[in-house]
């Protein structure tokens, strides 16, 4: 399918004087956090080709760290952007819902939905952001003080299965933070594990119900662990749909309520670190388990 017109996120970028390379290779619409793609290829990881880059936007994140391209733009509902900059020592922006237009972007579950910049440096990730959103002028952070900022490490469900290296990793920048001033607490926030929990009974079934056809007229074009993850949607129903989408909104009620004392809530982008591509596409539980801790 070619489009009759560009999204809205490359027209803003164009207009603002950037030049768009090509369109990358990716998962198959965006519905997983490894980036392995047997269907058309796996873009390698800057560390290691062996290794899976992170997805969904794998390919975005490897023409960045690969040196072709300056910085990429992708979608993240769950961690798609973020993922593979963590695994490919990218800066990763998912910025908050609405703040880019979604216009022309092929969706997976809009209400999570967003499209971000991937760079090489903050200050270029925020100059795309500028670009995209029609705001060029990106704000002048110079001299800006962390004393006196409260920063929130949540602990429980984001250390759950991480493994050692993210962990230290993580630790050695809230130390950083702090010892610019910041007060860090730690404790873990109640609502968060239940709602996490939530996530099969609301991603797939509006996943699947949005590329039910295409993907049903055609499924053995589509990796099929892919396939299975969205055929998973077909089994809830409308009335645990619905449900789980009211108790979504009281759980982020009530983290908006716990968390509104603090000026940020730090966790690790990825607690893992890249697995093996090779094992992930011939070994379905290593996919399920991986994919699932990457997320």
């Amino acid at each position: 399918r070619v489009p009759d017109r560009d999204a809205a996120v490359l027209r803003e970028a164009t207009l603002h004087g950037a030049v768009c390379l090509g369109k990358t290779h990716m998962t198959e619409l965006a519905f997983s956090g490894l980036g392995v793609n047997p269907m058309t290829a796996t873009p390698p990881n800057v560390h290691d080709p062996r290794l899976a880059p992170g997805g969904s936007s794998s390919g975005a994140a490897a023409s960045v760290a690969m040196g072709l391209a300056a910085a990429a733009v992708g979608s993240d509902t769950g961690g798609s952007v973020r993922i593979p900059a963590a695994w490919n020592d990218l800066v990763g922006f998912k910025p908050g819902q609405g703040r880019v237009s979604a216009e022309g972007v092929v969706p997976l579950c809009r209400r999570f939905d967003s499209v971000g910049p991937l760079a090489r440096s903050v200050e270029d990730c925020a100059l795309v952001l500028g670009a995209i959103t029609g705001r060029a002028a990106p704000l002048d952070l110079r001299g800006a003080d962390l004393r006196g900022a409260r920063l929130l490490v949540l602990e429980g469900l984001a250390f759950e299965g991480a493994r050692e290296a993210p962990v230290r990793g993580f630790e050695e920048a809230v130390d950083r933070l702090a010892r610019a001033g910041a007060a860090v607490e730690r404790r873990a926030l109640p609502m968060v594990s239940p709602a996490m929990d939530l996530s099969p009974i609301l991603f797939a079934p509006e996943a699947y119900g949005l590329w039910k056809d295409v993907i049903e007229a055609a499924p053995a074009r589509m990796y099929p662990l892919i396939l299975e993850r969205f055929r998973g949607g077909a089994g809830v129903s409308a009335a645990d749909y619905v449900a789980g989408w009211d108790r979504l909104e009281r759980f982020r009620a009530d983290y908006l309520s716990a968390s509104a004392e603090y000026d940020a809530v730090l966790v690790p982008t990825a607690p893992i670190q890249p697995p093996d591509a090779a094992r992930l596409l011939s070994d379905p539980e290593y996919f399920a388990t991986e994919n699932l801790l990457a997320l």
